[in-house]
């Protein structure tokens, strides 16, 4: 039989990339966060999301939990981030700690887990793209697609390695 914290941390890396805690750990530096703040923000409380970075737990079961991860994610990522003056980063998180998206008007990850905010699905978007494949193999597969489907790309240069600001300005020409 399969010990459980191996089965929940298998199963977070087919849900959302990597294992809870490996991302957490990744994202608290260069947020500025403690773990106990990171909590606060995703709306977990400390205990949670400890069992949750431990693989005690495996799923994000609130949607607006899995939303706010993925916006800190795409926010992190992003590639004007390092540029952003501390002032607008505490802005950021706190826009994102207070999003609370609808479930009803949701998209759903292609693995059928939790759904994203309809609202603005661009962090989403673009946080799962780079949680799959590094810039450079967006790019590669950019390249291989781009002779017979270059939309879509377009979409992989745009969503995978590009600006957040510019792919919500994709997302809105293309709807």
């Amino acid at each position: 039989m399969m010990d459980v914290v191996a089965r929940n941390q298998r199963l977070q890396e087919e849900w959302y990339g990597e294992q809870l805690g490996a991302k957490v750990r990744r994202l608290l530096p260069p947020l500025g966060l403690s773990q106990s703040a990171f909590a606060d923000v995703l709306g977990l409380s400390a205990p949670m999301l400890s069992q949750l970075m431990s693989g005690q737990r495996a799923k994000i079961s609130n949607p607006a939990v899995l939303s706010r991860l993925l916006a800190l994610e795409a926010l992190v990522t992003d590639p004007g981030f390092p540029r952003l003056p501390q002032a607008e980063l505490r802005e950021r998180i706190a826009e994102i700690r207070a999003d609370t998206p609808s479930t009803s008007a949701a998209l759903r990850l292609a693995t059928g887990a939790q759904p994203l905010p309809a609202a603005d699905p661009v962090p989403a978007i673009q946080a799962l793209l780079r949680a799959l494949a590094s810039a450079t193999e967006i790019e590669a597969a950019a390249a291989r697609l781009e002779p017979d489907l270059p939309g879509l790309a377009e979409f992989l240069r745009v969503y995978g390695n590009g600006r957040t600001d510019h792919a919500r300005e994709h997302y809105t020409n293309t709807l």
